[in-house]
């Protein structure tokens, strides 16, 4: 007796992926219909029908909880991500973790891959860029999503989004470098236009604003590299600058290395306040002051939202901040 064909049978013969099989099960409309032809006709030459009832039972009782990170080289998510899984097991579900590596397009292939293992809930902490994909795909798996720290920029999506008070943790490292006498402060780093950089660098600029004070802003990528490499520019253009809030902590880290061979004394000359409060925070010389976003709390919170979803049916509220803190160390002055 021959056996039952399967997706994989169809991705083949179609020439697609297994995942592009499943958005096209799932009436997605993301598969260009040239596509979606190819899927619908190599179904039909090979005999495969699509167990639906059977798919929904596996999302609804699968104890897995899909977890999508936008950059896990990064350690403030890795820490997350570690500490959401821990909370998640003592709940006895199972967490699936994806890095889409700032790719949306790995995105949306990872979101498909595992709306097809039957994953019953989804935290995301979402790439920028195209994400009509990923929200069309979420909406076609009527999953429970949670979004952290970023939100999807799409129009109209109704998923929920929770992320710390980055408003106010810019205002609380603005306010602490001119109570530390810095008269010019710059803000360093993030990725212009992106929500997330916006809102860290809000809470810097309306202190500024009511002070009468110039901002001086410097966005790149979010690394040490670029942190070193602008102590340098500070430096050469900036001169006056003397205090520095960070994006995150990656980038203070790399105005920290930079400042010896620039013979600049960081704490002293530099007064620098980091975004995330990492471990290596600590270790830093000197130690590096940041804005703690109390990650142990926050990865509770996240998965105690989503396990009341997936098993009560309770949604979180559309958006939520939760509360940070400002922890001076040596690098400030603090």
């Amino acid at each position: 007796m021959n056996a039952r064909p399967t997706i994989l049978d169809v991705a083949k013969k179609a020439g697609v992926s297994k995942s592009t099989v499943s958005l096209v099960l799932q009436g997605n409309d993301v598969v260009k219909e040239t596509t979606r032809l190819a899927v619908r006709k190599a179904m039909a030459d090979i005999g495969y029908v699509y167990n639906r009832s059977a798919a929904t039972l596996r999302s609804a009782s699968s104890g897995l909880i899909g977890l999508v990170i936008n950059d896990l080289r990064n350690p403030f998510f890795t820490e997350f991500a570690a500490l959401l899984q821990m909370e998640l097991a003592r709940n006895d579900f199972a967490t699936v973790l994806a890095n889409s590596d700032e790719d949306p397009a790995l995105q949306i292939r990872m979101i498909s891959s595992l709306v097809e293992h039957g994953v019953s809930g989804f935290i995301i902490s979402p790439s920028y860029g195209d994400d009509e994909g990923a929200v069309s795909v979420l909406r076609s798996a009527n999953t429970p999503t949670l979004q952290v720290f970023r939100s999807l920029k799409s129009e109209g999506h109704d998923i929920p989004f929770i992320a710390p008070d980055y408003e106010r943790g810019g205002r609380l490292a603005a306010e602490h470098l001119v109570e530390m006498g810095c008269k010019r402060i710059a803000f360093l780093g993030g990725l212009e236009g992106r929500p997330v950089t916006e809102a860290r660098m809000s809470g810097y600029l309306a202190l500024l604003a009511e002070t009468g004070t110039a901002p001086v802003v410097l966005t790149g990528q979010a690394t040490r590299s670029f942190g070193k490499a602008m102590a340098a520019k500070l430096l050469a253009d900036y001169p006056d600058v003397d205090g520095v809030i960070c994006f995150n902590d990656l980038v203070a880290l790399g105005v920290l290395s930079a400042c010896p061979e620039l013979g600049v004394k960081a704490g002293r000359d530099l007064r620098v306040v980091g975004f995330d409060d990492i471990e290596d925070c600590q270790d830093s010389y000197p130690p590096l002051s940041s804005v703690s976003c109390n990650i142990p709390d926050f990865a509770k919170s996240a998965a105690k939202q989503i396990l009341a979803w997936v098993k009560d049916g309770v949604a979180p509220q559309m958006t939520a901040r939760s509360p940070v803190q400002l922890i001076k160390r040596a690098s400030s002055g603090g």
